[in-house]
């Protein structure tokens, strides 16, 4: 299998790959592992103070807001944690500090990091009804590159009123998606055979010219777009070109002047192949994550035929 990143990604967390010399079963394998296979941190334990407490000024807040605390620890367990892979932390049941402590007692700094909030509600003189609370209000306790990233700061968790206060401990471990959701470091995962546009007939195929649409990048698309040969073979302008044949499809009423005047022929054994991450991970660091895990699946079936051969 060959692999290559399409020219323009990615772009932010999303990412748009062709992968050659391969077939669907083994993209398959690729798409399955990234959503299930890739550990990534996610808070999985929330504890929250209860109680009130009384300020300097003398005002009484107590812990209650619009939200169950079993709604906050949900939305928390759903904020992308900045995972390093290779960093040293490990999985909960692997850790070598604390694997052989009694429950209750697990939990260090080699197997999770951990976060912490106290915020409270307008005071009974301010002018505001309430406050929200937002994930970039979580201070990291654990080492800073743990910081809730800039672009997931404004994700909100509650509001307070006046007289409430929030303040709880929140732990975020390694984990899978297979377990739950909240491990799973990507979304809109897919992929489609990579095709070929060739120019059949450039007259008939002005039908689709003249609409005056483009690409993504603004291009016109034209006869332009296709090469001394007839052929497009870019894989962003192949997809917006697949796009912009719905216009001239059937239905449209333009189907019988344009008559197939562009075609697409499929490629064998090429896939474009496109995901986004939630910002946990960049888009290479889960890909790398999802081969690495599939390596070593297939590393422990071969030892596994060799001793039942043996």
């Amino acid at each position: 299998m060959d692999v290559q990143i399409v020219d323009g990604w990615p772009r932010g967390n999303a990412i748009r790959i062709l992968l050659t010399n391969t077939d669907a079963a083994q993209v398959n394998a690729i798409r399955r592992a990234l959503i299930a296979d890739v550990p990534k941190l996610a808070i999985d334990s929330v504890n929250f103070d209860q109680g009130t407490h009384q300020d300097n000024k003398g005002q009484v807040f107590e812990s209650v807001n619009v939200l169950p605390d079993e709604t906050i620890a949900h939305r928390l367990a759903m904020i992308p944690v900045p995972t390093y892979p290779g960093e040293g932390i490990s999985f909960p049941e692997d850790c070598p500090t604390c694997k052989d402590m009694a429950e209750e007692s697990k939990g260090c700094m080699t197997c999770q990091v951990l976060y912490h909030i106290r915020k409270e509600g307008p005071s009974e003189e301010s002018d505001e009804e309430y406050r929200t609370v937002y994930a970039g209000d979580l201070t990291t306790i654990s080492d800073q590159m743990f910081d809730i990233r800039e672009e997931h700061k404004r994700i909100p968790l509650t509001i307070l009123s006046k007289g409430q206060y929030l303040e709880f401990y929140a732990f975020a471990t390694l984990g899978r998606g297979r377990d739950h959701a909240k491990w799973s470091p990507v979304a809109a995962v897919g992929f489609r055979q990579h095709h070929v546009a060739i120019l059949k007939d450039a007259k008939k195929a002005k039908v689709l010219f003249n609409l005056d649409l483009k690409t993504t990048d603004g291009t016109q698309i034209d006869a332009k777009l296709f090469g001394k040969d007839k052929k497009l073979t870019d894989v962003n302008y192949i997809l917006d070109l697949e796009n912009a044949l719905h216009q001239v499809g059937e239905g449209t009423n333009r189907d019988g002047d344009f008559d197939n005047a562009i075609v697409m022929e499929p490629v064998e054994g090429a896939y474009v192949f496109n995901y986004e991450t939630d910002g946990s991970l960049t888009p290479e660091q889960a890909f790398n994550g999802a081969m690495k895990e599939l390596q070593g699946r297939f590393e422990n079936l071969s030892s596994e035929i060799d001793r039942a051969f043996a």
